[in-house]
């Protein structure tokens, strides 16, 4: 069992997601992922008020980690969306290569290691949602296929669930109660093992709906490197989510 909570100090108002976790007998743990995101693992016996307290003894340390994973975005350069600017996909790096054509259908292909976007016209205005829908597709595409590919391969799916695309800075995806799974486009960015562990993670939650010892012995199980993969993943969080 999970639920949704804040942590209010001072000026500061800091969501975090408590989980249930039985290997917690008197303590609970506090998670500041890469992204900023805070995760609290707590006793099955605590209730929210015991929670709120315990994070509320910890305020300091959380903030100070949250605005230290918060400027690593800040310092990043906004994309500006013009030839010669990096492109990520899949892990791998392409540059941007604008050709304007103003009678042309808007569109972006790759051709060997440029991503060539052709837009009606230069301004980054024009391009980024060229560029963007580009990623939606190949997402939708790509996730399609390991859904489906994964769907065969674990004995407690029957039938590929449902999908869907959205934008998210903290979460690369989740799993709904229903068993729908929404998954970032802005992941498609990362190494293939990157995503099939996020993909897999998803998948799991079919069978455990937290994240108890079970659960990550069934990562363990069907995906052995998946720490490393994580790992990889927390580290090129600020320029995967990048707009």
């Amino acid at each position: 069992m999970s639920y949704q909570a804040t942590l209010t100090y001072g000026d500061y108002r800091i969501p975090y997601r408590v989980n249930a976790d039985p290997r917690k007998s008197s303590k609970i743990a506090i998670h500041v992922d890469p992204d900023g995101s805070v995760t609290v693992d707590a006793p099955p016996e605590y209730d929210a008020s015991q929670v709120s307290k315990a994070v509320l003894r910890r305020a300091r340390w959380v903030v100070s980690n949250v605005e230290d994973a918060n400027n690593r975005f800040r310092h990043l350069r906004p994309k500006r969306y013009v030839s010669g600017e990096e492109v990520l996909y899949l892990g791998r790096r392409y540059m941007l290569r604008v050709e304007p054509d103003a009678d042309a259908k808007p569109k972006a292909k790759l051709r060997g290691n440029k991503l060539i976007v052709t837009p009606r016209q230069s301004d980054s205005e024009a391009v980024q949602p060229i560029v963007r829908a580009w990623y939606r597709s190949k997402a939708r595409d790509y996730y399609a296929r390991l859904i489906d590919e994964k769907s065969q391969e674990l004995p407690w799916i029957t039938t590929p669930p449902p999908f869907r695309l959205q934008d998210m800075t903290r979460q690369w995806g989740s799993c709904s109660p229903g068993g729908s799974i929404l998954l970032n486009p802005h992941l498609i960015k990362a190494p293939r093992p990157c995503i099939e562990y996020v993909v897999l993670h998803e998948l799991a939650h079919l069978k455990h709906h937290d994240h108890s010892p079970e659960f990550f012995r069934l990562i363990d199980r069907n995906l052995p490197g998946w720490r490393s993969h994580k790992s990889l993943l927390d580290n090129m969080v600020e320029h995967l989510v990048a707009q």
